[in-house]
């Protein structure tokens, strides 16, 4: 009942409003609950800010004095880097017009600063946290796009990269608590 009134205030609320530069469904959380494929712009979008997330984070992690932490950041920072620049191939080849951002939007943003305040264990453990809810937001956007999603080539790179998502979040997991 509260998934289906949730889905319901969602599509009634697209439906009123102007487009948007990330529909509310997915901004919202509402495609990710019902399974839904979010719209080729909001995954470029979301993808895009995920992989800036993701190595600028792991760039501090680099910094510290912890040789997991340093292993896993390394790893992030390549296989994102590798993401970022496939990403931008198959938006360009394919014509595909679509928000590719440059830097975090503030919600990543606020989590860099928090990470830059903190060390030691207090940014082990944070860097942890971050690092397992966003690889399974990454695992669920690409999978609904994989099975969902409307442009083919994209909807290729997007379960070819799915493995290696679920990887991170495994890797991720693994990290000393």
């Amino acid at each position: 009942m509260k998934k289906s009134m949730i889905a319901m205030l969602g599509l009634a609320v697209c439906m009123s409003g102007p487009v948007l530069a990330q529909s509310i469904p997915e901004k919202t959380g509402v495609n990710s609950l019902m399974g839904v494929a979010p719209r080729t712009a909001d995954f470029i979008k979301i993808a895009t800010i995920s992989d800036l997330f993701e190595i600028q984070s792991s760039e501090l992690a680099q910094q510290t004095h912890n040789q997991a932490l340093g292993a896993f950041a390394a790893r992030m920072i390549e296989d994102h880097e590798t993401t970022s620049t496939a990403l931008k191939g198959i938006v360009q080849s394919n014509n595909l017009q679509a928000d590719q951002p440059t830097a975090v939007d503030e919600s990543h943003q606020t989590m860099l600063d928090k990470l830059k305040t903190l060390h030691g264990r207090d940014f082990a453990l944070q860097y942890r946290s971050d690092q397992i809810s966003g690889h399974e937001d990454a695992v669920s956007l690409f999978r609904r796009y994989s099975e969902g999603g409307d442009n083919a080539a994209l909807k290729a790179w997007a379960a070819k990269t799915l493995p290696t998502l679920e990887n991170h979040l495994q890797m991720a997991r693994s990290l000393p608590q």
